[in-house]
């Protein structure tokens, strides 16, 4: 499972929590404006915007995890198991599998609203990468420096919601998540006041308690709502340092520990990564569960004018600064 986010202080910061039981030793991956992108029953795309992000690089195709173009925006592609469902090509429709839906938005588009229009005519189809890399249910946060949207494909059709909490997670539906949202409205990071009795002297005994009722589990909902509740009460400098430290404190409040999410056979759901990157800068920030400092790729440092691929694998192990 996992958790996305947008942040906006004097720039604009998009990225997630990666949450699985194994990895496919994804690497920080940029995608020149000039490198071929082959769709399976769509026109090529071979001169387009840069992209940086979490790919798993096979056979030279980023499977991108979360990216954002050289223009800002940000996708992010989330486990939604059960509900995702995908349908055969549609003659007349933009036939693109979820495998190909990151890279053929970020290639063409510089905003939501111009997402929004590319997927007025969108068919995600049932089409494997290969027969060793079957589809992931999955879907999407799309986000720019103004807005939000949430993207499902469902037994219904695609459906497209704005999101105003600039948050996703995984099951249920966009839109139950966000109706969840109104069981929490007396939550507040300021001190509670006594609505409980007028006959009761109750006081409040430790800071925090504005916030008794937010879920403290991993489930799905709950994580939902506390990185809901937390990204909409945070308070950040302007400068990088604080902007990119409070959207990974975000993260963090929804963050998974191995071995508190047991799924048997010795297998734990972990936050493997976290990422943040600043689409003004086209700088692209990540920790691992292993190395809680952060590392970065600046897009821009890349000859964005190529056709090849660049990728830098995630540094894992503890870096420790030692002070004596």
């Amino acid at each position: 499972m996992c958790t996305a986010a947008d942040y906006q202080t004097a720039d604009h910061y998009f990225g997630r929590n990666l949450d699985l039981e194994y990895s496919y030793h994804e690497t920080i991956t940029v995608t020149p404006r000039n490198y071929p992108f082959h769709f399976r029953k769509t026109a090529d795309i071979t001169s387009h915007y840069a992209i940086v992000g979490v790919a798993y690089v096979v056979e030279d195709y980023p499977l991108y995890y979360d990216a954002v173009n050289e223009k800002g925006l940000g996708i992010a592609g989330l486990n939604f198991p059960e509900n995702a469902d995908y349908k055969p090509e549609m003659p007349g429709k933009d036939n693109i599998t979820p495998f190909e839906l990151i890279p053929w938005i970020l290639a063409q588009c510089a905003s939501v609203s111009e997402a929004e229009n590319l997927l007025s005519r969108i068919n995600i189809i049932n089409i494997n990468f290969s027969e060793t890399l079957p589809l992931s249910p999955l879907h999407w946060m799309i986000a720019d420096k103004d807005r939000a949207i949430a993207v499902e494909a469902v037994s219904e059709g695609v459906k497209i919601y704005k999101n105003p909490v600039h948050v996703l997670t995984n099951n249920p539906a966009f839109d139950m998540q966000l109706f969840a949202l109104n069981n929490f409205m007396s939550c507040s990071p300021k001190p509670p006041q006594n609505s409980f009795s007028t006959h009761l002297n109750l006081e409040t005994y430790s800071r925090g308690m504005g916030g008794i009722g937010l879920p403290g589990d991993l489930s799905s909902q709950s994580r939902f709502i506390k990185a809901a509740f937390t990204r909409a009460n945070s308070v950040s400098g302007t400068t990088e340092s604080e902007s990119i430290s409070q959207f990974f404190h975000i993260l963090e409040s929804a963050a998974q520990q191995r071995g508190c999410v047991d799924l048997g056979d010795n297998k734990y759901e972990y936050t493997i990564y976290s990422s943040c990157c600043n689409t003004d800068k086209g700088i692209f920030y990540y920790k691992t569960y292993e190395n809680s400092q952060i590392s970065a790729v600046d897009m821009h440092k890349e000859d964005l004018d190529s056709a090849a691929l660049v990728s830098y694998p995630m540094i894992h192990g503890q870096q420790i600064k030692m002070q004596n």
